[in-house]
């Protein structure tokens, strides 16, 4: 999701009116924790299992008990990707064998990616190649941390992603207008998670979804179920083990609650699977501690 949200630093009452909480303090996720929340403040990132700040080497050390690590992020914040990048680069130092799972690439877009991480191609081949200007729409300056933290370490890099054209056509359509080779080998959609369809309503707007709203929620279950897909079938034919450290890296809204992406691992693995989502804020904010395991707060610039 690309949309930018307010926070609203009392959930239910704003004045004397009450409003919807914002999609970062829904009352979802985690049982244990969907009731409770804490305060956020500019510049910090916390262990919310805990309810308190953490530090950053902390936090890379418990993440050794998970095979795939979601960072999420607000596409257009260079301070998520430049966190993002030293997630990757101490993961790697543990060292764990890492694999980095990009959003941004299709999962059928692999030999740009591999000539990257192997020093084949310049900046400028890389970006044709890979298709970086029609694939996603975010300068590439914002994420050259990451890339050139993959390139630098030598670190597998596969595009996650179903193509757009499919993801448009199940928005339009429907799953079922999908042929078998559209589906790509992915599982049928589980439409039914009733915290995912509310996480999903909240990035809306806070409208329920209607009839109208059936098919592009079947597009977003897509999109999070393929990323899941590809991630468990190149872990499975590559045989990481359960040491290694798949880095999935997307949208915060495919990564919130562990509703997304982890949801779709979960739901088909025993692997363990933790998120942390990255928001950017200019005063104290309230948060679900369902929201993910860890949370980083860049300061607004």
């Amino acid at each position: 999701m690309n949309r930018k949200y307010d926070f609203l630093m009392d959930s239910r009452f704003q004045g004397n009116h009450a409003v919807e909480p914002t999609p970062y303090q829904l009352p979802i996720g985690s049982p244990a924790l969907r009731q409770k929340q804490m305060r956020a403040m500019p510049g910090t990132l916390l262990d919310l299992r805990l309810g308190r700040e953490v530090r950053f080497d902390q936090m890379i050390a418990a993440l050794d008990a998970f095979s795939f690590i979601a960072v999420g992020e607000q596409h257009d914040d260079a301070q998520h990707h430049q966190f993002q990048a030293d997630v990757v680069r101490a993961l790697a130092k543990r060292p764990r064998p890492v694999t980095v799972g990009l959003e941004m690439f299709h999962r059928t877009n692999l030999a740009p990616l591999a000539l990257w991480t192997l020093g084949r191609l310049s900046e400028e081949e890389f970006i044709e190649q890979a298709q970086w200007k029609t694939q996603w729409g975010f300068e590439y300056a914002l994420y050259k941390p990451i890339f050139d933290a993959v390139r630098e370490l030598r670190l597998r890099m596969i595009g996650l992603n179903v193509p757009r054209d499919i993801v448009r056509k199940v928005g339009r359509e429907g799953w079922n207008a999908l042929s078998a080779e559209e589906r790509m080998g992915i599982p049928d959609l589980d439409l039914n998670q009733n915290d995912h369809k509310r996480l999903f309503e909240s990035l809306m707007g806070g409208h329920p979804m209607g009839a109208a709203g059936a098919n592009i929620y079947a597009a977003q279950v897509l999109w999070d179920t393929g990323m899941a897909d590809t991630a468990l079938r190149y872990h499975e034919q590559q045989r990481l083990g359960r040491d290694a450290a798949f880095v999935i890296l997307a949208g915060n809204g495919h990564v919130m609650y562990g509703q997304g992406i982890t949801l779709r691992i979960t739901q088909r693995s025993a692997l363990p699977c933790a998120t942390i989502v990255c928001l950017t804020a200019n005063e104290p904010m309230m948060v679900s501690r369902s929201l993910a395991d860890y949370l980083y707060v860049a300061t607004a610039r």
